[in-house]
């Protein structure tokens, strides 16, 4: 039976028992009367034999036509059905042109309502063998199947769809076994015999129970709803989230896919409680297009992504500048596998080194430079101080002051928000890279008002996914069993994907003159604790039961919130809502020179303690915190309370 269904019949055998059912048509239509005695008898005669032949006749160009029997009749489906439709209509209508014509002529063809009947009947009895022949083998292969109930969120006609769509596909996974309104209908209402339920948050579990279900699939419409708590209801009660992006995504009339095969489980990602950020800015691709592109430590979460926009850009060329070796192979295949048109250059080389850096733009000569290379691990750079100073500053100096020798067009920066009010040797780092920057900047172009190079800096929060990032974290230790372990339960953090930070950073280089400090509208921080609970929810497990959360403390130099603006910092609006220009205290280059200089070298003997001090004398709001260097803060409060002491008080 399987075989017979599962096999595609020959197109002749469909076209063959379409035209027996048109025959069966006639055969009732034409040929049966009624009799004196009120019984139906058939009149065989060689008159009623030509007009049934002539109806199978036009029936059967008609099929020809219209293709009535190329598609496979066990995937029926609306453009099956507007086929029959348009060739029964078509048959009629010609019938009814021939009928009027031997009516001029003499010849009593057909009646009007024997034309008609014909239609009506022929039209049903075809439909209704492809839809037997649909249902008799959906209720095979789904004897065979075992589907997951789902309720599907919303009554709306996108939800109908998608609960129609998923109980019709063929070897589907799913079987909606309700629609949980959003707009208080009124409980027993029904939708191609799918159960419409008002939706009641606090009766959640109930109403999943009554269908026997564990499963919600909703539509990425519905995501706003799911961000403000509704998503933790459904997960607490231990609910599977699917997601369908969009129901445009399929067409199952075109498609060799299901629509279960673009629904996926809900990721973290899709509950940061913020608008996704999009940005389609032609002014990119006019920038990028054509030219040399140098990515300094390429390999990286951030590096390497800004590879693949750029590539999607269609650069030139691009120069992927990391001392990561494998990683930086493992770029060159993905390149060349995806984007085999775009030349990419493995340029093995730590910015520390200042000549291999000179290499790199002697070789290439880049038109604009992303300086991604950085060291970002907060506790790691708290426990070796000397090296944040050598790669964010000195190696920052070193690729900024050879993009400006070889003129390169932009130079983009990428900060952190933990250069705000830094409490730790890494934000601090960082803070005193854009104080550089910036400050190279405004002298170039004092020395040379003609100064091609613009140097600009974007400052934005935590990505997710990105490399020390707490999300990978989490997974792996949701995955070993717990527990999850997260420093302070109060601790928050600004959020957003990798590619969302990538595409900020070429908006805010495309719209940079230089000297800006961008900063990125990251939304609403995400408290840790949040983010955890839900990761953990989402991976099918309870909370305290199945995985604990346990606080390990505040790590070296950690705050519990980080910020995006300095406190006497203000902002101005650009042309796209979520980069702003930061209005930050501008350093004379000179000045920042001479105080770099000794810190790169004390940094180069090992001397973390006086590093440190010259770093908060040159940026006075650093301000350690659960950091050995505490000290220091109080160390510099009695140096200036002395300072205050002594000075000589002015008599009037």
């Amino acid at each position: 039976m399987k075989k017979i269904f599962s096999s595609r019949a020959p197109r002749w055998a469909i076209l063959a028992i379409d035209l027996f059912l048109v025959f069966l048509s006639c055969f009732f239509i034409i040929l049966a009367n009624n009799n004196e005695d009120g019984q139906i008898v058939f009149l065989f005669n060689w008159y009623n034999l030509i007009r049934i032949a002539i109806v199978v006749f036009i029936y059967g160009i008609m099929c020809r036509v219209y293709h009535t029997y190329y598609g496979i009749i066990r995937y029926t489906g609306t453009e099956d059905t507007y086929r029959v439709f348009i060739m029964t209509f078509s048959a009629t209508l010609t019938l009814l042109v021939l009928s009027f014509i031997g009516s001029l002529l003499g010849i009593r063809l057909l009646t009007l309502i024997h034309i008609i009947e014909i239609g009506l009947v022929s039209f049903s009895l075809i439909l209704l063998l492809r839809l037997s022949v649909k249902e008799l083998y959906n209720r095979m292969i789904n004897s065979r199947n075992t589907r997951k109930s789902v309720i599907v969120l919303g009554s709306a006609i996108d939800s109908i769809v998608l609960a129609n769509a998923l109980k019709n596909e063929v070897n589907g996974a799913f079987n909606p076994v309700a629609l949980l309104s959003l707009k208080g209908s009124k409980k027993g209402d029904d939708v191609n015999g799918i159960p419409i339920v008002p939706f009641n948050l606090e009766k959640i579990d109930e109403i999943f129970a009554d269908y026997n279900a564990k499963t919600l699939i909703f539509l990425a419409t519905h995501l706003e709803l799911m961000k403000k708590g509704f998503a933790d209801r459904f997960l607490e009660a231990g609910i599977e989230l699917l997601l369908l992006n969009q129901i445009e995504e399929f067409d199952q009339e075109k498609s060799n896919k299901n629509i279960s095969q673009y629904v996926y489980n809900i990721k973290i990602e899709d509950l940061l409680g913020r608008e996704p950020i999009h940005t389609d800015n032609p002014k990119i691709s006019r920038m990028i297009k054509g030219k040399v592109v140098m990515i300094t430590g390429a390999a990286g979460s951030i590096g390497s992504e800004l590879v693949r926009q750029v590539a999607a850009f269609r650069a030139e060329s691009i120069v992927l500048y990391d001392q990561a070796e494998t990683p930086m192979h493992s770029m060159q295949l993905e390149m060349g596998a995806l984007y085999p048109s775009i030349k990419v250059h493995l340029f093995v080389g730590d910015i520390q080194n200042k000549e291999r850096v000179r290499q790199a733009y002697e070789q290439f000569r880049p038109d604009f430079v992303f300086h991604a290379a950085a060291y970002k691990h907060v506790p790691m750079m708290e426990n070796n101080p000397t090296e944040a100073i050598l790669t964010n500053v000195r190696g920052t100096r070193n690729v900024a002051d050879l993009a400006l020798e070889y003129g390169v067009e932009k130079f983009v920066m990428i900060s952190t928000d933990k250069a705000v009010n830094p409490t730790n040797v890494m934000g601090c780092s960082k803070r005193i890279a854009e104080i550089y920057v910036q400050s190279l900047f405004f002298q170039s172009r004092r020395n040379s008002p003609l100064s091609r190079t613009a140097f600009i800096t974007t400052r934005f929060g935590n990505v997710l996914g990105s490399n020390g990032s707490v999300v990978p974290l989490f997974k792996e230790q949701i995955a070993h069993g717990g527990p999850v372990t997260i420093t302070h339960k109060d601790i928050i953090r600004y959020f957003m994907t990798i590619p969302e930070a990538c595409n900020l950073v070429l908006e805010a280089g495309c719209m940079g003159q230089g000297g800006e400090i961008f900063i990125f509208d990251m939304g609403k921080p995400v408290k840790i604790y949040d983010l955890a609970k839900r990761m953990i929810l989402l991976s099918g497990l309870k909370l305290d039961k199945d995985i604990k959360i346990v606080e390990t403390g505040l790590r070296p130099g950690e705050k519990l919130y980080e910020e995006l603006l300095n406190d006497k910092e203000k902002t101005t609006a650009t042309y796209h809502k979520k980069i702003m220009i930061a209005q930050v205290r501008q350093y004379e280059y000179n000045t920042v020179v001479r105080a770099i200089e000794p810190m790169i070298e004390m940094a180069y003997k090992g001397d973390a303690y006086k590093m440190v001090k010259m770093m908060k004398m040159l940026v006075p709001e650093y301000k350690s915190k659960n950091s050995a260097f505490e000290q220091i803060d109080r160390e510099i409060e009695q140096e200036m309370q002395a300072a205050e002491a002594v000075r000589p008080v002015t008599v009037k």
